[in-house]
């Protein structure tokens, strides 16, 4: 065991950690402002590698399927929370739970009659396979592009929601609909582009995830499971404990398949126990928020 094996583990981990940071954020951002716990957010992952496949079944390339994923799949994603999620507002969180996870299983179905329920793979662009020489060994070309595609997501998040006045609507929203509400903003157009968003995000890690592990119809049901752990252990809906609980998770699951393979996925579990002993709202998270 050297340093620079240990070192390319954990750049692994960051790659991974990144899809999970990618998919956590958009559940964070729906949650943050909506309270709404988006059980049909795999099935938006899924479909996003699925539209991906789609672009290039057509002949398109891989960087014309990055542009259209996360607007086809935000685009369902507006009309999923206009016309499905929006008349739940107000009965409390258990309603739009349970229409988006009955949402997820129906989304499911109808990707395996479109596309039939076998995988497919999903080739990594030419531009980026191989591998390159980061100083401790060689790196996938393609795990470093993924890293950098969910750091200008997040550069580019931060900057909406800081840096403009829908942003500081957003926010405001998030801490005090009411209020928003009385100095004349139309919520419900806020909330329907937040879920628009987060669902696209979600989009586009799909595709961003389909090199790396293929595509099947079931994909986005474990990502789901361990989406959840991410948002739980970095705090429900701050996009900031998304962030660090993503990339953290990333290197936990990457160096327990290093020493112990086959405790890979418990690892994720065993660290989301220990943080909630330890700190039961996360790490960025309001105490009594669930309350």
């Amino acid at each position: 065991m050297t340093f620079d094996l240990l070192a390319l583990q954990l750049f692994t981990g960051l790659a991974l950690g990144s899809i999970y940071v990618l998919f956590a954020i958009g559940l964070s951002l729906i949650f943050g402002m909506l309270t709404v716990v988006n059980f049909a957010h795999g099935a938006f992952f899924m479909v996003g590698a699925y539209v991906g496949l789609f672009v290039l079944m057509l002949g398109g390339n891989f960087w014309l399927a990055l542009v259209i994923t996360p607007l086809t799949v935000g685009i369902i994603g507006l009309i999923v929370e206009r016309f499905l999620v929006r008349p739940l507002y107000g009965r409390g969180i258990d309603y739009p739970l349970l229409l988006t996870f009955g949402l997820s299983y129906i989304m499911v179905e109808l990707v395996r009659i479109a596309f039939g329920k076998t995988g497919y793979p999903f080739d990594t662009p030419e531009l980026l396979q191989g591998a390159v020489n980061i100083g401790i060994g060689y790196f996938p070309l393609y795990r470093l592009f993924v890293l950098g595609a969910a750091a200008a997501v997040l550069i580019a998040l931060w900057l909406f929601l800081e840096r403009t006045s829908f942003g500081l609507i957003i926010r405001a929203g998030a801490r005090d609909p009411q209020i928003v509400r009385v100095l004349g903003v139309d919520v419900s157009r806020v909330w329907l582009v937040v879920f628009g968003i987060g669902t696209g995000i979600a989009g586009l890690a799909g595709v961003l995830a389909a090199p790396l592990q293929g595509v099947i119809p079931e994909m986005g049901s474990t990502i789901l499971a361990e989406a959840f752990v991410v948002t739980v252990v970095g705090g429900m809906g701050s996009i900031g404990g998304a962030v660090i609980a993503g990339l953290l998770v990333g290197v936990v699951v990457s160096m327990t398949s290093l020493f112990a393979p086959e405790m890979a996925k418990v690892s994720i579990f065993a660290l989301m126990a220990i943080v909630l002993l330890v700190r039961p709202q996360g790490f960025f998270g309001r105490a009594g928020l669930m309350s």
